[in-house]
């Protein structure tokens, strides 16, 4: 199998899962692939895939800043929070665009946020849009979420308006439908939703599945080091080795995690404590 490890951007149409999406990518690489940050069927914009064992650096990924494109339309609620759902209100009051400025505010910083009952976090081991499907009450507590910043931009339409949203990751738009729409005394849905950047990578530089074959996807393969900002340490020799069997090593540098490379080859993580260092995340 190729060894081959690093990202795609991807640029994930409406209409198919993330899932599928990546399915794409992993018939094409013939390696197995992962996603970070699903997006839902009907949103679009930057998937980032990791090709390979770049999937190990998942974890220094999930707190970047993500920015969407959304669309609200206010006045009407889906049991989804979406589009796709089927309506259970409709007709209610829209608000002006001075009434939905003046509460955007409170949903900046640090805040508590309820996931939509049509969403994929787990349940009893059940994933709650499963359970929503068979009709059973969905109960999902509020989840603290991390909202950087929420600006109006335009009206689309007599009850739609478009916001562009800052935020940190595991933020459902969908909730902020709902709730900037019942802090304006009414109900919304989101109706659009486009990703356009998840830390590192931006929509501008995505690349759509249909343009991507088995011929030129190492052209986009994006190298796993390049991802995200971390001081750097480099080692050769004997002390290399060690540190790729396990080893740890004398250190004087300050703690933390550090990139790895061995004579100028990104091998993955390292972390320093107490006057030592060894390796905690390989990629090769």
């Amino acid at each position: 199998m190729d060894n081959a490890s690093g990202f795609i951007n991807l640029n994930k149409p409406s209409g198919i899962s993330s899932a599928a999406a990546v399915g794409k990518v992993k018939r094409i690489t013939h390696i197995p692939c992962g996603h970070m940050g699903t997006l839902d069927p009907m949103a679009s914009g930057v998937l980032p895939v990791a090709v390979g064992n770049a999937s190990r650096l998942f974890n220094y990924l999930l707190n970047k800043e993500k920015v969407y494109r959304a669309v609200f339309c206010f006045g009407t609620e889906t049991d989804t929070l979406d589009a796709l759902g089927t309506a259970l209100r409709c007709g209610l009051k829209v608000p002006s665009e001075r009434e939905i400025n003046d509460v955007l505010h409170r949903f900046v910083g640090e805040i508590e946020q309820v996931p939509p009952s049509y969403s994929a976090k787990n349940v009893n081991g059940v994933r709650a849009y499963r359970l929503a499907r068979e009709g059973k009450q969905v109960r999902l507590d509020a989840k603290k979420v991390r909202i950087d910043k929420i600006v109006l931009t335009r009206q689309v339409s007599e009850d739609s308006f478009e916001f562009e949203i800052r935020c940190g990751g595991g933020t459902y738009i969908r909730s902020l439908a709902r709730d900037i729409a019942e802090a304006c005394g009414t109900v919304g849905t989101m109706t659009s939703l486009v990703r356009e950047k998840s830390g590192y990578f931006t929509l501008k530089s995505g690349i759509a599945p249909e343009s991507l074959n088995e011929g030129n996807w190492r052209d986009f393969l994006i190298a796993p080091d390049a991802v995200f900002e971390m001081p750097m340490l480099d080692f050769d020799g004997e002390d290399a080795r060690r540190l790729r069997n396990g080893l740890a090593l004398d250190f004087g540098g300050e703690d933390g995690e550090y990139k790895l490379y061995f004579n100028d080859e990104f091998y993955g993580i390292a972390c320093v404590s107490d006057g030592s260092v060894r390796a905690k995340t390989k990629l090769v």
